[in-house]
């Protein structure tokens, strides 16, 4: 299954661009990359300046899907495990 804007809090987030939107730690405002591991409660980024840690709850990201359309996520709906967050019933958003 394509990874699409409807169906991306649904889907495996690893290997995506990302970049850090708002985030209540300034100073993982700005933090663009990919997405080489998920936990529960948080993102690991891979960086030009290495690899970054960025809570998942109090922030919110703009994922850059395969076919270059960019998506802007708050992190509060992505806060589970990820094989969790694969089976969950999500509303609309």
């Amino acid at each position: 299954m394509a990874i699409t804007i409807k169906n991306l809090i649904r889907h495996e987030l690893i290997g995506l661009g990302v970049a850090v939107d708002e985030c209540t730690n300034k100073t993982s405002i700005g933090t663009k990359g990919n997405v080489i591991n998920e936990t529960k409660k948080l993102l690991v980024i891979r960086t030009r300046k290495g690899d970054k840690k960025v809570q998942k709850s109090n922030s919110k990201f703009i994922f850059t899907l395969p076919n270059g359309k960019k998506v802007k996520v708050d992190g509060k709906r992505i806060d589970m495990r990820p094989e969790e967050r694969i089976k969950a019933r999500v509303k609309k958003w």
